[in-house]
């Protein structure tokens, strides 16, 4: 059905949203480089995405997500350009649960992150094994994997493994970053993502 007059899967640009995407990106790859130049064993790069999908609906969230690992891949590191895959697929989950209420408290947050993160886990691993033979490129979830094929476990066990230590973490993090922005932020804000005051609507 809809959600204050808005459908789930209705794509409309209004000043807030036309507003919210270009933020959303600079949220996601500012997370990304402090993550990379600190060596966490997260990545950050999707808390923009999150919160985009969170407040304007899995489909603006997927297309934060794509349009920050293209613009990264084309800045910084090439071969991130495949994992907007894995950014896309974090958008639309996340906006179809929010819309489900899974974002209303903390108890359903941390169930939304473990559903995101396994799903990143799930669409990342065969990418790590194409592309990277397996590991994610970060050290913690590396050493993970390293020792996994110490312990003659198979390769594709061993990536999951890789994945899941950066990953899960990861998500659990940034969904309760998003869950406390989006709780701060006015209704009167938020009520403007619902707004027939649209721009241009992609809408059948």
């Amino acid at each position: 059905m809809s959600k204050n007059g808005k459908s789930l899967w209705s794509l409309k640009f209004n000043t807030a949203t036309l507003v919210l995407i270009p933020a959303a990106i600079g949220i996601n790859y500012l997370g990304k480089l402090f993550a990379g130049a600190l060596k966490l064993p997260l990545w950050l790069d999707a808390i923009g995405t999150c919160l985009a999908a969170v407040l304007a609906g899995p489909i603006v969230g997927a297309l934060c997500g794509a349009a920050n690992n293209i613009i990264y891949g084309l800045t910084m590191d090439p071969i991130s350009t495949v994992y907007a895959l894995t950014n896309i697929a974090i958008g639309l989950v996340v906006g179809v649960l929010s819309y489900k209420g899974f974002m209303k408290n903390i108890k359903l947050s941390l169930v939304t992150a473990i559903i995101v993160g396994f799903v990143a886990v799930v669409v990342s691993t065969p990418l790590n094994m194409i592309f990277w033979g397996g590991t994610t490129g970060n050290i913690w979830g590396d050493a993970v994997y390293a020792w996994a094929l110490a312990q003659n476990i198979p390769v594709f066990i061993a990536s999951f493994l890789d994945e899941v230590i950066v990953d899960l973490p990861d998500k659990i993090a940034v969904i309760l970053i998003v869950f406390g922005i989006s709780k701060s932020l006015p209704k009167s804000l938020v009520a403007l993502y619902q707004s027939g005051d649209t721009i241009e609507s992609l809408d059948d």
